[in-house]
């Protein structure tokens, strides 16, 4: 696929999602799955396809770890896990199929191959950034699928567990209680982790340090 045509197929995807998000909204969907809670299997089965077309409506990832507390209560902190998981695999794919190639994605693979697969990927999902954006940019960096799946699965237990501790203690399911359901000393606790984990690539990426403790210690991550 030449570069023109990847420019104007990642063009058509954001548009399909800008227009996925101003079409639609999570308040029907939440209200449908919130009388779907006293049949698990259908409930599970209805949030495994959410976690396959929210990245096509702009959703955050939120909803599945609220829903999945709301409907297993603690026990969904396993299923949240396994829906974000799962939900960062659409945008990393089509990254990785459509991207590639030039500075920027070239320096997120420099990057990377410093910092580590795992631990670049981990730390980038506890800083309070959209998820998307995250598996976006692994794609394009051509981080493999195993170091990202393990990446993913460490960096968004915190806001697995955070979401469904949330949505179990919920008496309804909206689209409001989505915004209030991760606790800000979470937040600022996660984002303190991941800038003592991404400090010293970082500082050695910008610094173009190439030295072998700098190696060592990138890859002793991956």
């Amino acid at each position: 696929m030449n570069r023109r045509a990847r420019f104007l197929l990642g063009a058509a995807a954001i548009a399909a999602v800008a227009l996925g998000a101003w079409l639609s909204s999570p308040d029907g969907t939440l209200r449908w799955l919130a009388g779907l809670s006293s049949d698990p299997v259908r409930f599970g089965a209805v949030l495994l396809a959410l976690s396959l077309v929210r990245p096509f409506l702009a959703w955050p990832t939120t909803l599945l770890a609220v829903g999945a507390g709301y409907g297993y209560g603690a026990a969904g902190i396993g299923v949240a896990l396994a829906l974000m998981v799962v939900t960062s695999l659409v945008p990393y794919s089509l990254a990785r199929r459509t991207g590639g190639g030039g500075r920027l994605s070239d320096a997120g693979e420099r990057f990377v191959d410093d910092a580590g697969t795992v631990r670049s990927v981990a730390a980038s999902r506890l800083l309070p950034a959209p998820s998307d954006v995250v598996s976006v940019g692994a794609g394009a960096a051509n981080v493999p699928l195993r170091p990202f799946l393990v990446g993913t699965a460490l960096g968004e237990l915190p806001w697995a567990a955070g979401g469904a501790l949330a949505g179990a203690s919920l008496d309804a399911l909206t689209a409001d209680s989505l915004s209030s359901a991760i606790d800000v000393r979470l937040v600022a606790a996660a984002a303190l982790l991941a800038a003592l984990l991404l400090a010293g690539p970082a500082y050695r990426f910008l610094r173009g340090d190439d030295s072998r403790l700098g190696r060592v210690f990138g890859r002793g991550w991956r």
